[in-house]
Formats: C-alpha cells, structure tokens, sequence
C-alpha cells in the first residue's frame, strides 16, 4: 500500500522511535473520506478529534492547517481516504506525561477502499467474533492508537466472503462491526448500540443520528440483532452497507437503510464509493 505522507508538514514516511503513539499507542487518528477537494464530514471529523485531544489532554491541532495538509497529499486523486494520526510526540521513558508536549502530526493520503456494487446493493455477509471489547468509560467514543482489540478480531476469520464481524463487550452485548458502527431495525424502530462504555463512536453514525433523530441509542442483545428486519453498517469511509447475513440469520436491505444511502448520496459521496 503506497501513500503520499506528510509528517509535521513536510514529505517523510518514518517517525521517531521515541515517539509516544509507537510506544504506548498514546494518540488518535481520523480516516477521513474526500472526494475531489471536498470531505463532506470534515467538520464532524475535527470535532471528534478536538474533543478527543481535550480528554487525553493532548494539545489542540490547527483544523485549517490540517486541511491544507490534507490538500496538498490528496492533490490530483479523484478519489482518496486522508488518515490524520496526532501522537503526543516524543517522550523520555515512562508512562508520565511530557511536561511539555509537541504532537506530532502524520497526514497521509491513500486510494479509497474497493468496494464491489454488489455490497452496497445486497448487503455483505457477517460473523459473530469471539473476542470481547473490555470496557474503559474513559476511552469509550474516541478513536484512539490502541486497536489491537479489533486487529485480533479481524484475525479471527479468512474467508473472503465473509466482510465483517460482530463485536460484542463482555456481558455479550452488541457494539459495533471490527471496522463500523452497527444499526439495527426492530419493530420499525431504528436502533444503535451506547458507546459508553467501549467502542469507537463513528463519524458516519453521528451523520445517521442527526439525519434521522427517532434513532434510539441503547442497550441491543444478540438475539434482538438475530431478530431485526434490517441491518446496516455505517462508516465514514465506506458509507452505508446493507448486512445480507449474520451466520445463518438472512436479512433484506429495507426502506431505512435505502433511504440513509440516499442520503449518503446527497452528501456528496457516490452510492458505490468508486467500488
């Protein structure tokens, strides 16, 4: 996988060894979609990362040099996914945060994911992981470095049929897909797992909740996704993503999830996201 990369603002591809987020996965990162010279949920994206900076009390990033940065990689791509990485920088050895922190900064640029039309049309085939999400409230929501918990999901499977997995926490309920946030449609009611407790809060899940507000944040079991009419995936770089199946369990991509990738549409991304 190639990418163009800047590092603090200047062309590099390696960081230093000391650096906190190699050493302790002390940061954050976006992944954000554009299309052209526009990223339809960039604002949604620097508001994620600013509130995040805020709670593991790294200092704030310029949001307007960011966008340059993300310009200048992204220049002459039609089509291209910008994955802002923010460390608290390097540090002396040891867990004690730097008296004075200098973040460091990586904005790189790569060929959005392919996705065949097929998957957004009939939906893609699911499993239930093993691996349960241990709970951090003081984490929950952020995309943080650490995602050797989703890494080892992910390992979980090889068949290139199956697209994604489910991951639950450790009383079994259901949160999110390794690389999604999950939606589910129970007696014609739009439901979404909490995040409070684990689980990254997504970027597309907010622009679903504010697109349609009778969604209901909550608790949601197995056996209730098992039992649901539809279900979808929602990701900032993906889009909307029909579920076709859970294990055995059949699902028809119904009226909501037709009209969230609509709205997707009417964002300013293609149905198909150049898949």
């Amino acid at each position: 996988m190639t990418a163009r990369m800047l590092i603090d603002g200047a062309p590099a591809d390696q960081v230093p060894a000391l650096d906190r987020g190699l050493a302790y996965g002390d940061g954050l990162f976006e992944s954000i979609r554009l299309v052209g010279v526009v990223a339809p949920l960039w604002s949604r994206h620097m508001r994620r990362l600013s509130e995040s900076c805020e709670r593991l009390r790294i200092p704030a990033l310029d949001p307007a040099q960011l966008w340059r940065e993300a310009l200048e990689v992204t220049r002459g791509m039609p089509q291209a996914v910008v994955r802002i990485t923010v460390t608290r920088g390097v540090g002396e050895r040891g867990y004690t945060l730097p008296v004075s922190p200098q973040p460091l900064r990586v904005v790189a640029a790569f060929a959005p994911p392919q996705v065949m039309d097929s998957a957004y049309a009939q939906g893609v085939r699911m499993r239930i992981c093993a691996i349960r999400l241990a709970e951090q409230p003081l984490l929950a929501g952020m995309k943080h470095l650490n995602r050797l918990e989703q890494v080892l999901a992910r390992a979980e499977w090889d068949d290139p049929a199956i697209a994604e997995g489910v991951l639950c926490d450790s009383h079994g309920r259901v949160i999110s897909a390794t690389m999604a946030n999950l939606f589910a449609v129970v007696d014609g009611v739009l439901l979404t797992p909490a995040l409070d407790r684990c689980g990254v809060a997504g970027v597309g899940r907010a622009e679903v909740l504010t697109a349609y507000p009778q969604a209901q944040v909550g608790e949601l079991s197995l056996d209730t996704l098992l039992g649901a009419s539809e279900v979808f995936l929602s990701s900032s770089v993906r889009g909307i993503l029909p579920v076709h199946s859970l294990g055995e369990q059949v699902y028809v991509p119904g009226v909501l999830t037709r009209q969230l990738q609509l709205h997707w549409h009417n964002l300013g991304f293609s149905m198909e996201q150049d898949g």
